[in-house]
């Protein structure tokens, strides 16, 4: 523990990184990063970096901290800050600590992994003496439910603010475990190479201190918001935050005064020219290849030759199967085969009839789904639209549709609440047709299901282990032992990444932090994974299953389509229609390869671009074969009640679907078991006998289960939040009244 704290900011470890983040509208940021960068100008040399940001220089204490201020409003850019930081300096106001926006912004920070943290409360002076103690009183208890047990620190001084960097350079450092086991970086400079064939994508090269693991070239890096890629080389530039930095011949100096300011604001490419030493190439038999799906081949599961032990099992079907048929004198066996008894004939005519029946009826019912979204396409191309002659009238209208929309989902939410997964029987198509994907189960919990059966296409793109779990300890356990070849930690280096496009660079120019992460074996590649989530107290709005859905998991960001389920020990686990905000739930995607453990939160994009927090929680496992199941129940209504018997109607509509669902068990709400025993007319009425008397009221119902899959929709481009709208409802009575 003493060493990590001594290396960390000295002179053989990593500047101290400290993210600045604002959590209320009139916080004074500015005069508190003023008041820091003159700290004790004899001993302290500061640089003014990018988006404002700094770095303090100490020879005298051996100390160097870098200080990044996250843009307020900008939920990307805290989040990304907070996954490489060392520290967090949260920014509070005297009277009312945080708003609405902070608020949102701390439960974000808190469901990724919160590393060391410090409270600091600029400004106040203006207040009377009596009424700043108050503030200060009520301030502190406002804040022991976030943060208990924590220290406000005033910042209106050089004295409180030299208080406050002793408490960030000695405070005890959280871990978070998904950056510990890799190498990151946060962009010191950068510069952008465009390639021969395209200036769209180039070479980048990125510049800055290695954290947490050493980073090997061959490695792959993930940059956040962007995408997988590989590396070309890393070079070892000279340190611009050095604290005995060599004097450059020709250089003067600047008087008495030890005082520096050296302009960072741009790519940094004049320092990274000079004196720059290669480290290492990257070797390509040994580089991780960035190939993230499987190609399927649609001839691989084709059978070219039948084995020994196939042909004897048809020979021995073919004795088993043989039958006694008269014969006119002088037949061939091969005639005969072909000769069939006038039973079979119609039997088999029968089937044909069945089958063709069945047909024809799926069919139709694809067909008028067909013509039915035809018709709804149509629709939409053929659109109009008019201009109103008052906006205001127009817009308040689109809001009463989204209105009307959220309300429908509110009732199919309570519907499902109230009567879980029933359905009515159609009237139209025949249940068997409907319903012939799902399948009746013994019992839910111990009834076999096979993992591998029936598998979608998807499922041949996507990579699985033998076994997770062991993978994941072996990894674990090389990276703690065995020393990655590769840059050191604390070192100052130029990654040259490769195939990079320009968009990149043009964010990193408008002031977005830029964030590395080196990746670890196979998360490139593509698999299901399962995430444990729960509901967050804060949105009540009711989300349904294969909803588009943000996820922020470890350092990636993606938006995908999730399935949920229950969280239970069972081989099989039910789909829940919608994510309930009593329970927690699993749920299930699919997405790149992550090794836990790695936090995840999930957002809903509002119509206007907003990001709204819905669910939080870690991720579970990498697991394909974990089965899903859909579960339907029909219902049906007692009709003659005798002993043990019963004459239920309403549950099917003719007599076929009848015989088609008997061999199911039927259960009643009222805790009955039964089965059907047989069917009545030709209107969907049947007998059904029960392990005891039913009651009037009670209801019969019939289970039928599908395994259901995600859908493949993982899109790792993620739009731009639109800032939160800061309440009004935060600043003091005084203020309200002057405006």
């Amino acid at each position: 523990v003493l060493a990590e704290k001594r290396s960390l900011g000295s002179r053989d470890g990593p500047p101290h990184l400290v993210a600045v983040v604002l959590l209320h509208g009139r916080a004074a940021a500015q005069d508190t990063l003023r008041l820091l960068q003159g700290q004790d100008a004899a001993d302290v040399r500061a640089e003014e970096g990018r988006a404002g940001g700094f770095a303090l220089l100490c020879p005298r204490l051996k100390q160097r901290w870098r200080f990044v201020p996250a843009r307020a409003g900008d939920l990307h850019a805290v989040l990304d800050l907070a996954k490489v930081a060392d520290s967090l300096l949260f920014l509070l106001d005297p009277v009312d600590g945080w708003d609405n926006a902070g608020e949102h912004c701390l439960s974000c920070l808190f469901a990724q992994g919160l590393p060391s943290y410090a409270l600091a409360v600029p400004g106040g002076t203006d207040l009377p003496p009596k009424k700043r103690i108050d503030a200060r009183k009520k301030l502190s208890k406002s804040i022991e439910k976030r943060f208990p047990e924590a220290k406000l620190f005033p910042v209106n001084t050089e004295q409180e603010c030299s208080l406050l960097l002793r408490h960030l350079s000695s405070q005890k450092q959280r871990h978070l475990a998904f950056r510990d086991r890799r190498a990151h970086l946060l962009a010191h400079a950068a510069e952008f190479v465009p390639s021969q064939d395209s200036h769209l994508l180039g070479t980048l090269k990125v510049s800055g201190f290695v954290r947490g693991q050493p980073l090997g070239v061959n490695s792959l890096v993930h940059i956040v918001g962007h995408g997988d890629f590989q590396l070309s080389q890393v070079d070892a530039p000279p340190d611009p935050l050095s604290l005995n930095p060599r004097v450059v011949k020709g250089q003067k100096r600047t008087g008495n005064s030890a005082l520096t300011l050296q302009d960072g604001s741009g790519n940094g490419a004049d320092e990274m020219e000079e004196d720059v030493k290669v480290l290492m190439k990257a070797d390509p038999s040994k580089q991780e290849s960035l190939q993230s799906e499987v190609v399927p081949d649609p001839m691989e599961g084709e059978q070219t030759w039948p084995t020994e032990e196939e042909l004897q099992e048809a020979e021995d079907s073919l004795k088993a199967n043989r039958r006694v048929v008269k014969v006119p004198k002088g037949t061939s066996k091969y005639q005969a085969a072909w000769i069939v008894d006038d039973g079979e004939e119609g039997s088999e005519k029968d089937d044909d009839e069945d089958d063709d029946m069945d047909d024809d009826l799926l069919e139709e019912a694809v067909s008028q789904e067909g013509e039915s979204s035809e018709e709804e396409a149509g629709e939409e191309e053929s659109e109009t639209m008019t201009v109103p002659e008052c906006l205001r009238d127009d817009q308040y209208d689109e809001k009463m549709e989204e209105d009307e929309q959220m309300l429908e989902r509110y009732k199919q939410e309570r519907m499902d609440e109230m009567f879980p997964d029933e359905v009515d029987t159609p009237r139209d198509v025949p249940a068997r047709v409907r319903f012939q994907k799902y399948r009746g189960l013994k019992s839910f919990r111990t009834s076999p299901w096979d993992p591998k059966e029936n598998l979608p296409r998807d499922y041949a793109r996507i990579f699985q282990f033998q076994d997770f779990s062991r993978t994941r300890k072996n990894l674990f356990r090389q990276i703690e032992k065995e020393e990655t070849e590769g840059a050191s930690v604390g070192w100052y280096v130029t990654l040259h990444v490769c195939n990079v496009p320009v968009s990149v660079m043009e964010s990193f120019k408008e002031g977005k932090p830029l964030v590395l992460f080196s990746l670890l074996p196979h998360e490139q590649k593509m698999s299901v994974l399962n995430f444990l989530v729960r509901r967050h107290p804060g949105n009540s709005e009711p989300v349904r299953a294969k909803e588009e859905l943000i996820f922020h998991c470890g350092f990636r960001r993606f938006r995908a389509s999730p399935l949920f389920s229950q969280h239970t020990s069972a081989d099989k686990h039910k789909l829940e229609r919608f994510l309930r905000p009593d329970a927690a739930l699993v749920v299930t995607v699919y997405a790149p390869i992550t090794f836990p453990p790695a936090s995840v939160l999930l957002f809903k994009q509002r119509s206007n671009g907003m990001h709204d927090l819905i669910a939080t929680g870690s991720l579970l496992s990498v697991d394909p074969d974990r089965i899903v199941i859909k579960r339907l129940v029909l219902s049906g209504h007692p009709f003659k009640i005798f002993t043990k018997t019963a004459v239920v109607r309403y549950m099917f509509f003719n007599r076929e679907d009848v015989m088609w669902f008997k061999p199911v068990e039927l259960r009643t709400k009222w805790g009955r078991r039964g089965h059907i025993k047989e069917p009545l007319g030709t209107h969907g009425h049947m007998k059904c006998h029960f392990d005891g008397q039913l009651k009037s009221q009670d209801t019969v119902l019939l289970n039928l289960y599908k395994r259901v899959f995600p859908k493949w929709t993982y899109d790792p481009h993620v739009p731009e939040p639109v800032p939160w709208v800061r309440s009004e409802s935060t600043l003091p009575e005084q203020e309200v009244e002057m405006e």
